[in-house]
């Protein structure tokens, strides 16, 4: 009798134990944390099951989703694995053209920077985004340096935005409200093998949020990676290669876009595909790094500049057009974009400089991206200054 009322207290006071315990028994997978409501998130990024991290490798649940963008953001040369991982029975749904996920859809970027060899302090810079990781294999550990896993968790007030910064040991990741900052060294940039140093910085969780809010009238925070253009793009799943959007669609998780052909694609970094012309692959890297920012209803919208896609070749996407309140941002260049002259475009002088306060983007990189300035800066140098006119003085208003 006594040994029966030890166990009775004991399952009374451990039931979430017991019960993982009977689920492992009965082989049942532990799954990602549904958590649709609520503020008291988990310290520790493993608690969210979402990345399952041995010491090792990291590999993904099954029911946890890969992906890529055509073209992707740029942050100081690391390397990301992204995931989207929706409830059990849920899909998401295209609705005037843009993705609507479910509420309880966790969508993570995990940033990384390959290593050389044994000495763990040279970091390698990447021009993709998953340079290391393989569907079937995982994130081999040893041959990578884990800096940041950032989460977008929607519960039904709408998305929230958690960045968790990996520990040195690589075992797990702690929530960090305020943000963090390293000081890192990568070579291989533009492939040389001189190392530059630079500050890694994770974005605090209103930063996080300041980016991801499209509508700066609301500050609503929205997933910017995980829409149509930058994911009709083919990916090698475990299975095989498939296109992202179809893959989805076949596995019961996206409805409302009942055919691929037409649908919205953004140029594939950093060549393109077959017939994608350099003004696509430009427009494509302009759009994923500065349009949620720059954008009719965005942060930078006072700045009358804005580079979506469908922006037309006018003013608007900078032709010609002098700086509202740029300062010495404008580098002592006349226009956003003069066609024909990328060296006199204050586009391309805040894309390669790394003055605070002129650099753009404002967050998200410490250095410089050469091969982003310079497919910016042939698009802007093979425009013919003709067919683009700047009057009032050389330069229109």
């Amino acid at each position: 009798m006594p040994a029966v009322i030890r166990v009775s207290a004991w399952i009374k006071v451990f039931p979430v134990l017991l019960l993982a315990l009977v689920l492992a028994g009965c082989g049942d997978k532990p799954q990602p944390l549904l958590m649709t409501s609520g503020d008291n998130y988990p310290e520790n990024l493993s608690q969210w099951n979402v990345l399952q991290i041995s010491r090792k490798k990291i590999t993904l649940p099954e029911s946890v989703i890969p992906y890529d963008l055509n073209t992707p953001l740029f942050t100081d040369y690391a390397s990301k694995l992204r995931t989207l991982w929706m409830p059990e029975g849920k899909k998401a749904r295209v609705v005037d053209g843009e993705i609507q996920y479910p509420v309880g859809t966790i969508i993570s970027k995990t940033f990384y920077y390959p290593v050389s060899g044994s000495n763990r302090t040279v970091l390698l810079a990447s021009e993709g985004d998953q340079s290391l990781f393989n569907p079937k294999e995982g994130l081999p550990l040893e041959q990578a340096r884990l800096i940041e896993t950032r989460l977008l968790v929607h519960q039904e007030e709408g998305w929230i935005a958690l960045p968790y910064v990996w520990n040195e040991q690589q075992t797990d990741a702690v929530l960090e409200w305020a943000g963090d900052s390293k000081q890192l060294s990568v070579t291989g940039i533009n492939d040389s093998k001189e190392e530059t140093p630079f500050t890694y910085i994770t974005p605090d969780a209103n930063q996080c949020a300041g980016c991801h809010a499209e509508d700066d009238n609301r500050q609503v925070v929205k997933p910017l990676g995980p829409k149509i253009r930058h994911l009709n793009r083919n990916f090698t799943y475990a299975s095989g290669e498939d296109n992202q959007l179809a893959y989805l669609i076949r596995n019961n998780l996206l409805d409302g876009l009942e055919n691929l052909t037409g649908a919205p694609q953004n140029a594939l970094w950093p060549n393109g595909r077959p017939g994608e012309t350099l003004a696509n692959r430009a427009r494509s890297y302009l759009d994923a790094n500065c349009s949620h920012c720059h954008n009719q209803q965005g942060a930078a919208r006072t700045s009358g500049l804005f580079l979506t896609m469908d922006t037309p070749l006018d003013a608007r996407l900078g032709f010609c057009k002098r700086p509202i309140a740029a300062g010495k941002g404008a580098g002592n260049r006349p226009v956003d974009i003069l066609p024909g002259h990328a060296d006199q475009s204050i586009l391309t002088y805040r894309m390669a400089t790394l003055e605070p306060g002129e650099m753009m983007p404002e967050l998200g990189r410490s250095l410089s991206h050469g091969k982003g300035v310079d497919l910016v800066s042939e698009w802007i140098n093979q425009m013919d200054p003709d067919a683009f006119p700047c009057v009032g003085g050389g330069y229109g208003s």
